[in-house]
């Protein structure tokens, strides 16, 4: 999984089972767990995905979930939003 995100992209497969391949805009560590901002290669319009990593990120036995917690997701939208300014300032 750590490195399928630090070659760039990743495959998931939607609820009908159908594969879309994702670019990694950034990957993030907070709080000592894992997230991955994630914009679409089929449609780069479509809203950024932001996902957590579950399991160890340095084996296969990691998986991308989402965010159920709405407090955790404010949390890790804000850190990407301040990492992309910072990055868009430079």
């Amino acid at each position: 999984m750590l490195d399928d995100l630090l070659m760039g992209q990743v495959v998931l497969n939607d609820e009908q089972g159908k594969e879309e391949t994702f670019r990694v805009v950034r990957v993030l560590e907070m709080q000592e767990k894992h997230y991955v901002l994630l914009q679409s290669i089929d449609d780069p319009r479509d809203d950024l995905l932001i996902l957590r990593v579950e399991g160890d990120v340095e084996s296969d036995e990691a998986t991308l979930v989402g965010i159920d917690d709405d407090e955790e997701w404010e949390e890790v939208a804000e850190a990407f939003d301040e990492l992309l300014f910072d990055i868009d300032e430079d």
